[in-house]
């Protein structure tokens, strides 16, 4: 039973795979992470498409540019973050935080009013919320901010929810994400604490 779920699920398999690996090497400060968040972007494009989530489609449309700026800029960017030619993380400034945290609201409500409105996208809001504040936490991670990885806690909570209804009502691959994002907020407690010990090793 087991095996034939993951056959007919195969492409989400891929996605849960490649998503893992990308947050291990992102916990690890591996630059890595990023060229294995692309593989990661596209299939989830794919897979999230056919469950009409057209919020997360774009999310991970975002993804693929995202990934490849944060690639760039870990191996060459930030040069007043270095330290022996490695990128080191960094605290974002209160202010940034309510800068931030205000657009991700405003954009929630407004990309869930458009969803709800003109398109069959199902739990409008929910899925853009999550979309909006992916958008705000992997700018932060491309920028090697700490707290990236408190907003990425709060996101996956909510995706969990958002892929388990979505599960149930018909969806069955997307169990797999919805376990994919149960481990995520595991690795994101494990990653704040990893790249705190990193910052604190630098002073």
């Amino acid at each position: 039973m087991l095996l034939e779920y993951l056959v007919n699920n195969w492409l989400e398999l891929a996605g849960v795979i490649s998503g893992l690996v990308c947050v291990w090497l992102l916990i690890k400060e591996n630059a890595l992470t990023f060229p294995v968040g692309l593989i990661y972007a596209f299939i989830t494009v794919v897979v999230v498409a056919r469950a009409n989530l057209f919020a997360d489609v774009l999310l991970n449309l975002y993804y693929v540019l995202m990934n490849a700026y944060g690639w760039y800029y870990w191996l060459y960017g930030g040069n007043q973050h270095r330290q022996a030619g490695v990128l080191k993380p960094i605290k974002t400034a209160m202010r940034t935080n309510l800068n931030l945290f205000a657009i991700t609201l405003i954009g929630s409500i407004l990309m869930g009013w458009a969803f709800s409105e003109f398109s069959q996208a199902d739990l409008a809001y929910a899925d853009s919320f999550t979309t909006v504040a992916s958008f705000t936490a992997m700018w932060m991670t491309a920028r090697k901010h700490l707290y990236s990885w408190v907003a990425w806690f709060v996101i996956d909570a909510v995706q969990i929810a958002l892929y388990f209804i979505k599960g149930i009502d018909g969806q069955p691959g997307l169990f797999l994400y919805a376990g994919l994002y149960t481990v995520y907020l595991a690795m994101a407690v494990m990653g704040f604490r990893a790249w705190q010990k990193s910052m604190r090793e630098v002073s």
